[in-house]
């Protein structure tokens, strides 16, 4: 393999079309202000290189960086590539993946609005994240580890599993599909309306209005806390072990719970059971 080591690289298209290539202690930066420096590329290693201009990792195939930077000038790094495994390294452009596949993440620190767009087959290990929009209409994914703030995360995401992570987050998981998250705390206001096949397991759940209009909704052995008017409309199968301040017209299903501040069922439609541990049964037939 060709290996290019401790240059400055600023030139547009600098090492585009290359092929079995090592790239190590480079600095992509400079007067030329050159864009796509990597574009349409194969088998590349990158190791300890410093990106500061625009779209480096586009039509990528078999790609490796380790322990580098890409700054918040590095916006939209990696797009259309597959195979790509990042490890170590600081991802802080806007829109730093999006259309790419077969994705390994690991030991990264991630800021980037618009991260994980349509992206399919991605796992994240051990590694922090803040954006916006995170992940949206993404497929199979694995988390474990994971530690994220920011509003608009997993929307329209499809066949995943978080393990042991924490989501500071708003507005997550609608429309998500077919989702399972384990050992997680999931704090933020209306959490996973919409959705469809969302299940938690040991989860704690922090915040307003979550969890209404989802269909096959499952939660095992969880902690709900500060959520009130949840599971409006839901079709929901719950066993919760914190005290519920409310919970509004499910749809169907049962909800099990040891305290439930308010109940509401002011619609017609409402069909859902609610149990609290005691034994004492609320349904809309009573």
């Amino acid at each position: 393999m060709r290996v290019i080591e401790k240059q400055t690289l600023d030139k547009e298209r600098a090492l585009y079309g290359s092929k079995d290539i090592i790239i190590n202690e480079c600095i992509f930066d400079g007067p030329a202000d050159g864009e796509s420096a990597v574009k349409e590329s194969s088998d590349v290693q990158v190791n300890k290189c410093f990106f500061n201009l625009r779209y480096p990792f586009w039509h990528v195939h078999q790609l490796t960086i380790r322990d580098s930077e890409m700054t918040s000038l590095c916006r939209a790094a990696l797009w259309y590539s597959d195979h790509v495994e990042v490890t170590g390294t600081k991802m802080h452009g806007i829109k730093a993946f999006r259309e790419c596949s077969d994705v390994a993440i690991r030991n990264c620190d991630i800021i980037s609005p618009e991260f994980g767009w349509s992206v399919r087959n991605i796992e994240m290990v051990d590694s922090v994240a803040e954006s916006e929009y995170f992940m949206m209409r993404s497929e199979n994914i694995t988390f474990k580890n994971v530690a994220f703030k920011g509003k608009y995360s997993f929307q329209y995401i499809k066949n995943a599993i978080f393990e042991n992570c924490n989501f500071d987050t708003k507005d997550a998981f609608w429309h998500g599909e077919n989702v399972t998250v384990r050992d997680s705390v999931v704090k933020g206001e209306y959490l996973a309306w919409y959705a469809d096949g969302l299940t938690f397991e040991n989860c704690k759940i922090i915040g307003t209005q979550p969890l209404c209009y989802c269909k096959n909704l499952k939660l095992k052995n969880c902690e709900m806390i500060e959520t009130d008017l949840c599971f409006e409309k839901s079709e929901v199968e719950a066993q919760i072990i914190t005290p519920i301040i409310s919970i509004k017209n499910p749809l169907a299903g049962t909800i099990v719970a040891p305290k439930v501040g308010e109940i509401i069922m002011d619609d017609e439609n409402a069909k859902g059971t609610i149990e609290i541990s005691d034994n004492l049964k609320f349904s809309k037939s009573e």
